[in-house]
């Protein structure tokens, strides 16, 4: 390592570099639990229920000598665990995905440029940029910092924070614990300042990695629909298990033939017991949270794809959010300029020089930034002055910074103070400045909020009121407006000389008040609104879900934003000094009719969620600092920006939006309403369907009458029931009057009575229709394989039907046939192909205990599928009135 490191001058490693150190080192992460691979997907199938039933069933067909059936079951156990590979396969990739996205993000060097990357990507020799609440992506060694502390009391369990300093000469990796070390370690988080380190260790071999095997540990947590499938689940496992029993009792006792009546038994089992649907939930959370990244929002927790279709309220920065974050200085207005003049315009003098009255203004905002800025604001100064101020004695990249003060809620200013190149004797041509020695000149330069840079030059009110109005006037035209001062201090270290003898560089005051500030100017930053977000507004108004804007900016610069992208105003603007003099019970009084709030604070933040949630709103709330977190896990819903946002307001939000955009929280609220309403539409065929074939499986044993329904034919039944739920459903687009409805209530369950009623009596026609035509076709004598043929044909049918109407709460089942659904016409054409195999391919037919269908008794199948339609089109008509 080198004794000195400069920052503005750090290459890194190459890109080609770090691939290959990628592949010698391989990833930076813990040891975690590994995903799951074909084979422990194939054990978890083979402990499926269904699975076990149809093995049973085998074994009992061999020890009846029935050997064609035996085989014909294994051959469906194939089919099924095909169909369950292919699932959980889709799910454990989708859940893979959404790994990577999650991966922890890191700012490194490389080739000379910032950029981010995930943190499982960091390699050794990186070069890891850090700022204020990141957390921190491996250990590494401080080459550069300013005021730079970290909390590592994951690993020493000390909960303050530790200072770091830049390292010098030789060093080697140490233990954490103690200040004044110039190492950071993996997992800690970055409370203050900044720094540039290079990595020495990663994964395993860090010191998170030496503690982290308990890690390997933690189970994926389960989310309110989970709990609810899990009760409901054992629930009907118990009635079913009890039938299932009674069954075999009572086929054993009333015919004397036990294993037959295992048979039966074994097949109202696979009917009834309730196995798909615990595996659909999850199915669907999964690939519902990966269609959710698709759109640029990554669900960190799974309980947030089933909140966020519930949303109601959308607490929304604006910085960002509705604007696109690429600041650009708009207006100048310097201090030295005559009174009552003009703020000067850089859109309207673009091809002119800037005027030497603002040149100041320009320098010192610069030098209140960082050297090589990450901030948008900063970058528009940085910009600026290359324009402008190249090649003059405006721009100092040979002076040093000592040091810097921070933002504070307190005090919404930030000032550098910097040690100049030249001297006092060089700097000034009085007697008095020759007759001294050589002494350095320090500047110190603030930029803020323009109240608290008054405050930092101790205005007078009159002062105040004219800022106040040059301030009101820039702001009315939707620019940001930030204030900026100066100071200038001589000194030949130590002590300073008169007037301020009391300061030394290597003392610096605690608190920017302690310079003698004087005021520059004004300056007015532009920020153009997103081209998306004025119609999502309106989509949301659309949906039932109402819009509030949160914003650190004038409420002039806030009014201004949400005209032009159409947010409406219900009363007038809160601002953050109004809110903290409000009592809670006033807030939520006050915030009923409030959607613009200015002048805001983090901090404030979390008081607009509780007052928001005390009046039930469901709220969804946007973050990207530090200070944002605690409002993050208050909200239904929180929201971190994964462009600008800190890795605390990530690890502290359901919901992390990639590309920082409003539109695609709205895409994910419209992705969340579909998601609920397929999953809803899944668990409704689920319940209608095993109505039929549970009906068909016990009515036959009760009334001593053939057995329709045997193991071979509900196993056929499976492999359309499976697809159908977990895939056909799961990908139906979404309903076009999804963001034309209201929020959901998020404490209504996914079996409300209204689904239940509709499932049932889906259920009870389909089962009403297939006994009519068994008991038509005993009624004519025309035997048990008639029977049970005509009556399995009219019942795949019928599932066919129920499949299309279950498509679509609104629509008409046959419009559905134009939704651009690949598997619903898979599943269709399959489950038609292999009845047509089974019921004319002789083989199969003799399996199936079938006899050959003509043309007639097609026709009476085709005549029950339809009626079954029509009974389902009237239940949805019906249901729409009432509704």
């Amino acid at each position: 390592m080198v004794a000195t490191f400069d920052p503005n001058t750090a290459i890194g490693l190459s890109e080609q570099n770090a691939i290959a150190q990628l592949k010698d080192d391989g990833y930076n992460e813990l040891p975690s639990a590994e995903s799951r691979n074909l084979l422990s997907i194939a054990w978890n199938s083979i402990q499926d229920p269904i699975f076990l039933l149809l093995v049973g069933g085998g074994i009992i067909y061999w020890i009846l000598g029935d050997l064609q059936e035996a085989l014909i079951l294994l051959g469906f156990v194939f089919f099924i665990t095909g169909i369950s590979l292919y699932q959980e396969g889709k799910t454990e990739h989708a859940l893979e995905a959404l790994r990577d996205l999650s991966s922890p993000r890191a700012l490194v060097i490389r080739d000379g440029e910032r950029k981010r990357i995930a943190g499982r990507e960091v390699v050794r020799g990186d070069f890891l940029v850090l700022a204020e609440g990141d957390r921190v992506s491996a250990d590494a060694i401080v080459l550069s910092c300013s005021n730079l502390s970290t909390d590592e009391s994951l690993l020493t369990g000390e909960s303050l924070p530790v200072r770091k300093v830049t390292a010098v000469g030789n060093v080697e990796m140490a233990r954490p614990g103690g200040d004044e070390l110039p190492f950071v370690y993996s997992g800690t988080l970055v409370v203050q300042g900044q720094g540039i380190a290079q990595v020495k260790a990663i994964g395993a071999q860090t010191e998170m990695g030496k503690i982290g095997k308990a890690l390997q540990k933690i189970k994926p947590e389960t989310t309110p629909l989970q709990q609810e499938m899990n009760r409901l689940v054992s629930r009907l496992f118990g009635i079913a298990l009890s039938l299932c029993v009674a069954i075999v009792v009572i086929y054993g006792f009333t015919t004397g033939d036990w294993l037959k009546g295992v048979l039966a038994g074994i097949t109202l089992a696979m009917a009834i017991l309730p196995n798909e649907f615990p595996v659909v939930v999850t199915i669907f959370l999964a690939l519902g949270a990966w269609r959710i990244s698709q759109n640029h929002v990554l669900a960190r927790r799974a309980s947030a794809v089933e909140t966020v279709g519930s949303a109601t309220v959308l607490c929304v920065d604006k910085t960002g959010t509705l604007t696109q974050n690429q600041m650009a200085v708009q207006q100048l207005l310097g201090y030295n300029q005559p009174e009552n003049s003009q703020p000067y315009d850089l859109g309207l003098h673009s091809s002119e020089a800037l005027p030497e009255a603002v040149h100041q203004l320009v320098e010192f905002c610069i030098l209140a930034s960082q050297r090589d800025p990450f901030d948008p604001m900063e970058k528009a100064f940085k910009q600026l002055g290359d324009r402008y101020l190249a090649h003059t004695e405006h721009l100092h990249s040979d002076w040093k910074l000592l040091r810097e003060y921070p933002l504070s809620p307190h005090l919404l200013a930030m000032s550098h103070v910097w040690e100049s190149a030249v001297s006092v004797r060089k700097a000034s041509a009085s007697a008095e400045a020759s007759a001294m020695p050589n002494h350095k000149l320090y500047e110190v330069a603030a930029k803020g909020a323009p109240e608290a840079i008054a405050d930092l030059c101790h205005f007078k009110p009159q002062q105040q009121q004219v800022m106040a109005a040059q301030v009101s006037q820039m702001a009315t035209q939707g620019l940001r407006v930030l204030g900026v001062a100066k100071a200038s201090l001589v000194g030949a270290p130590p002590p300073f000389l008169p007037p301020h003898p009391s300061l030394n560089p290597n003392h610096l005051p605690e608190k920017q008040h302690d310079f003698p500030f004087e005021f520059i100017g004004l300056v007015g930053l532009s920020d153009p609104v997103r081209p998306t977000v004025a119609a999502a507004i309106q989509e949301c108004y659309t949906a039932g879900i109402r819009v509030v804007m949160i914003t650190g900016d004038y409420p002039e610069t806030a009014q201004t934003i949400a005209r032009q992208v159409g947010l409406m105003q219900m009363g007038a603007v809160v601002t953050g000094a109004e809110l903290d003099g409000m009592s809670d019970a006033e807030l939520e009084q006050r915030i009923q009719s409030t959607n613009i709030f200015a002048r805001a604070v983090p901090e404030h933040k979390l008081r607009l969620v509780n007052a928001l949630k005390s009046k039930g709103e469901v709220v969804a709330m946007t973050g990207d600092g530090v200070n944002d977190a605690p409002a993050l896990k208050a909200a239904q819903i929180g929201i971190a920006m994964g462009e600008r946002g800190t890795d605390v307001a990530r690890e502290s939000a359901a919901l992390v939006l990639l590309d920082d955009d409003f539109s695609s929280i709205v895409q994910a609220v419209k992705l969340g309403r579909r998601i609920f309403d397929n999953l809803r539409k899944a668990m409704s065929y689920l319940i209608a369907i095993h109505i039929p074939i549970a009906g068909m499986s016990l009515i036959p044993v009760l009334f001593k009458l053939p057995l329709v329904l045997l193991p071979v034919h509900v196993a056929f039944l499976h492999l359309i029931i499976d697809p159908a739920c977990s895939i056909v459903l799961e990908a139906e687009p979404a309903e076009a009057t999804v963001m034309q409805r209201p929020p959901r209530n998020p404490k209504e369950p996914l079996f409300g009575k209204k689904t239940l009623s509709l499932a049932v009596l889906q259920g009870c026609g389909i089962l009403a229709v297939v006994l009519a035509i068994f008991a038509i076709a005993l009624y004519r004598r025309q035997g048990e394989f008639d029977a049970r043929a005509l009556t399995f044909t009219t019942l795949i049918l019928a599932n066919l039907a129920l499949i299309l109407s279950e498509g679509s709460t609104s629509r008409l089942s046959l419009k559905i046939l134009k939704s651009p659904n690949p598997a619903l016409w898979w599943v269709l054409g399959g489950g038609l192909l292999f009845l047509g195999l089974v019921l004319y391919v002789p083989f199969l037919r003799h399996l199936f205990s079938f006899s050959l269908l003509r043309a007639i008794d097609l026709a009476i199948c085709l005549g029950g599928g339809l009626i079954s339609l029509i009974w389902f089109e009237l239940l949805k008509q019906t249901t729409k009135m009432r509704s």
